[in-house]
């Protein structure tokens, strides 16, 4: 079931405005017809339709808050947040973050980048004519970007690009890469963005990894090979990537976060809706008090998830939310995304093993939050800073 409101929806709709709830039902719409149905051969296939990015482009889904002079929809924070929801309520959260790859690719463009560089890079991708992708990872640097080896060397009117790229979203059919790369030994100043083009000599895709869960979302290891990059790519002045990704890095764990509390929510509700349907001892198991309080407990934690990141997208709407903060709060949503997602396959019971229901895929998919974006052990470091705790 896609769409309606209950109680948790009802909790949180006063940090809403008319605007948000409009956009969250038009989201719902598009998921229900250009996803929902495709959601279980998309996982199978892992790879989504890539028409899907000009059909949500049309539908104003792509970048909704991102400004109108780019082409995107000119919302806030908010919008993001509920259209996050309504797609990932449609059972595919591969395509959820595929399509959402570009909420971190872009955002060093639109900081750093010259008038001349957003215009060329952004409104293609929020048209859904281009798809873009972030790439940080390496094999041996992930959260500890001080240790960047991919190295910009210069040369000419530009640089020679060397090194290799791990776990990049969308890496696979990007035809656009934002790149963290090395431009100097200082290991934070020395970082700088370049924005790297599909067809380039020298780069390529090394592999398309397999994951346990996001399938329909592709992802890569990327290689480059003596490419030459232009000075017109680099983003900013050399040395401005770490301040930058640092930026970047609150955006992307509020968005992990809001796929925290969808993926919950989502899973609640299936389970809600399984529990009235299934009978057991001639009755609906919804009508056993060890699934209702079980039910119960999943919406406190999604609600409790939902909130605390709603709060949190408030401030940053404001442009008071601290590092902290955010890591506390995507924390929060990761650690009830795995637990109700699990209790909603136990609530389904051997139907929630099957890879047809949501609440498997769900449940496969919310393990990488604790992950992606910062390890819910370096989340708890920077909290810790944060709170005056560190030595």
């Amino acid at each position: 079931m896609i769409g309606g409101m209950d109680e948790i929806d009802r909790f949180c709709d006063s940090f809403l405005d008319d605007s948000h709830r409009a956009f969250r039902e038009a989201a719902r719409g598009f998921a229900k017809q250009a996803i929902e149905p495709h959601a279980y051969a998309w996982e199978e296939a892992e790879l989504f339709d890539r028409g899907l990015y000009t059909q949500a482009a049309e539908a104003g889904l792509l970048g909704p808050s991102f400004p109108e002079a780019y082409g995107g929809a000119g919302g806030d924070v908010f919008h993001l947040l509920v259209s996050t929801e309504a797609l990932i309520e449609a059972g595919c959260t591969g395509a959820a973050v595929g399509l959402g790859s570009l909420e971190i690719a872009l955002p060093p463009i639109m900081i750093l980048g010259s008038e001349a560089q957003k215009q060329r890079f952004v409104p293609p991708v929020l048209r859904g004519e281009r798809i873009a992708a972030l790439a940080i990872s390496e094999p041996g640097a992930g959260s500890d970007v001080a240790g960047v080896r991919c190295l910009a060397r210069p040369e000419g009117a530009g640089y020679r690009l060397n090194g290799s790229k791990l776990y990049v979203t969308s890496g696979v059919r990007a035809d656009q890469v934002t790149v963290l790369a090395r431009t100097g030994l200082d290991p934070h100043a020395g970082l700088s963005f370049f924005v790297v083009e599909k067809g380039w000599e020298g780069f390529r895709v090394s592999r398309a990894l397999k994951k346990t869960g996001w399938r329909a979302s592709d992802t890569a290891e990327l290689a480059f090979e003596d490419v030459f990059v232009p000075t017109t790519h680099r983003l900013g002045e050399e040395g401005a990537g770490f301040a930058c990704l640092m930026q970047t890095f609150l955006g992307e764990r509020l968005y992990l976060a809001a796929q925290g509390y969808a993926l919950a929510h989502a899973a609640w509700r299936e389970a809600v809706a399984y529990s009235k349907a299934r009978e057991a001892f001639g009755r609906p198991i919804a009508g056993f008090q060890v699934i209702r309080h079980k039910l119960a407990d999943m919406a406190a934690r999604t609600l409790s998830a939902k909130v605390l990141t709603y709060q949190c997208a408030a401030q940053v709407r404001a442009g008071s939310c601290s590092p902290a903060q955010v890591a506390l709060v995507k924390n929060e949503a990761a650690r009830a995304a795995e637990w109700v997602c699990r209790e909603a396959v136990q609530v389904l019971g051997g139907m929630g093993y099957m890879r047809e229901t949501k609440v498997e895929r769900f449940s496969r998919d919310a393990r990488l939050l604790a992950i992606g974006g910062g390890t819910s052990e370096i989340m708890n470091e920077i909290a810790s800073k944060g709170l005056g705790l560190a030595p």
